[in-house]
């Protein structure tokens, strides 16, 4: 059985399923395949016994393209919305301390006198970063201080990454700090320069300015957005379909002829489907393997970019039985603590629906880049293992009454040491098929509203280039 469509989508994750839907929307013929059962990768939510579980990532901040999308599908009104002042605590000395954002962070207890001393520094002074990389780990000892490596930078990385500082690429992690000192030599002074450069680019607008500031959910749960976006495509998503191979074809001759050749196994048994636009959106060692018959370059470039587990531990308590208030975002732990949770979201306390009357929601992280080993846990363990941390921390009086343990093995994409100059030289090999795409979260970043962002651009490079 063979098919052709214009467009090709690969992997019906977030990324994925927004390139489809926009290219959907500007009339161009496509077909999106995911090899799983069911589309959304690892944004999952899960109803049981009252509570409402995120199995992958529990909120996300907003973006213009992400607003527009949820207005553009109608579930815009699903959003809700969490206290942008609700504290957030990090755990030092074995309590939970209050992490004040902006000026009042210089004035904060667990900052050393010679961590204000280097910021400072950084305001009044100049610096210039090492070429071509630098580790986060790197950056901030030779710009600001060990101390505030540990306890507010390292455990900040293991909420976004799960990632390990002595190894992430500054660049290619946090590139607004890069530009910033290169821009201005000073993070402080330069940052204001750099984010306002891309606003003027973006043209960020008031409304997309205080969304981006503030963390959200669908009151269903996140995977709202990837139901909503399925339901119009429709058809044209299938799932548990794998592409076995891709071919490059010879359209020489044939300015609209088909570019690729795409052999399938799934519901619909063995299929060929020919397009003449390809976007990737799956992972990296996928998008590797793949592309490697058109070039061998693309396995050893994609294969250098790593991935850290991470396990999903969600605990249900009676409200009655945590001696805490709750009462802010949750808490990030130093690695330098000897513990095994990376950090622990207050689920209940952030959205409204999370638990039921009387009881409380907490969802904690484990492994990442600095514990690996973790994930080998069964997930009885792994619940055993969180409560019994957690129970110094948040005055835990009884057993949990609800647990729910979702392992990732491949859960984030580790942007390290090279990471620029590995999707440089993917770029440079992209370059050689015209036609191919990637949509993927090892680009631009691993949030949602960022993976949204730069799918919404792949599809208009691909509007584009069909106009041309």
């Amino acid at each position: 059985m063979s098919d052709r469509v214009e467009a090709l989508v690969v992997g019906a994750g977030v990324s994925g399923l927004a390139s489809a839907y926009a290219l959907q929307k500007a009339g161009i013929a496509t077909r999106v395949v995911e090899a799983a059962p069911r589309p959304g990768g690892v944004i999952q939510s899960v109803k049981r016994d009252g509570y409402l579980v995120e199995c992958g990532p529990q909120s996300f901040s907003g973006n213009g393209s992400t607003a527009a999308l949820c207005r553009d599908l109608g579930i815009e009104d699903e959003r809700v919305l969490a206290d942008p002042k609700a504290p957030r605590y990090i755990l030092i000395g074995g309590k939970l301390q209050n992490v004040p954002m902006g000026p009042g962070l210089l004035a904060s207890p667990f900052m050393s006198g010679g961590t204000r001393t280097a910021i400072l520094r950084d305001i009044f002074g100049t610096s210039q970063s090492p070429e071509p990389d630098e580790s986060v780990a790197g950056f901030v000892r030779r710009k600001f201080s060990e101390t505030l490596l540990d306890r507010l930078v390292g455990p900040f990385v293991s909420g976004i990454y799960a990632g390990d500082p002595e190894k992430l690429s500054l660049r290619a992690a946090f590139p607004i700090l890069y530009e910033a000192e290169k821009a201005a030599g000073s993070v402080a002074r330069g940052i204001f320069k750099v984010l306002k450069q891309r606003k003027a680019a973006n043209g960020t607008q008031p409304e997309a300015r205080l969304e981006k500031a503030t963390l959200q959910a669908f009151r269903e749960g996140n995977e709202t957005l990837i139901r909503a976006i399925a339901a119009r495509l429709g058809e044209r998503l299938t799932c548990g379909t794998e592409v076995s191979r891709i071919e490059a074809m010879d359209c020489s001759l044939e300015p609209k002829a088909a570019r690729f050749r795409a052999s399938l196994r799934g519901p619909r048994g063995e299929e060929t489907v020919e397009t003449e636009r390809l976007i990737l959106a799956v992972p990296a060692e996928t998008a590797g393997r793949l592309l490697e018959p058109l070039d061998l370059g693309f396995a050893a470039q994609f294969g250098a970019i790593a991935y850290s587990g991470v396990a999903v531990v969600s605990l249900g308590y009676r409200r009655s039985d945590i001696g805490n208030s709750l009462a802010g975002f949750g808490f990030l732990v130093p690695r330098s603590s000897g513990l095994s949770l990376l950090g622990t979201v207050w689920n209940s306390s952030l959205f409204p629906g999370r638990a039921p009357e009387g009881q409380a929601l907490l969802t904690s992280f484990v492994g990442g880049a600095t514990n690996p080993g973790a994930i080998g846990k069964t997930p009885e363990t792994l619940a055993q293992l969180v409560h019994r941390e957690m129970t110094p921390l948040l005055d835990l009086r009884k057993e949990p009454v609800f647990t729910s343990v979702t392992i990732w093995e491949r859960a984030i994409p580790q942007y390290n040491l090279g990471h620029t100059a590995r999707i440089a030289a993917i770029e440079t090999l992209r370059a050689g098929f015209p036609g191919l795409y990637f949509s993927a979260n090892y680009l631009n970043g691993p949030a949602i509203a960022t993976c949204v962002q730069h799918a919404m651009k792949v599809a208009d490079e691909v509007r584009v280039s069909f106009a041309n």
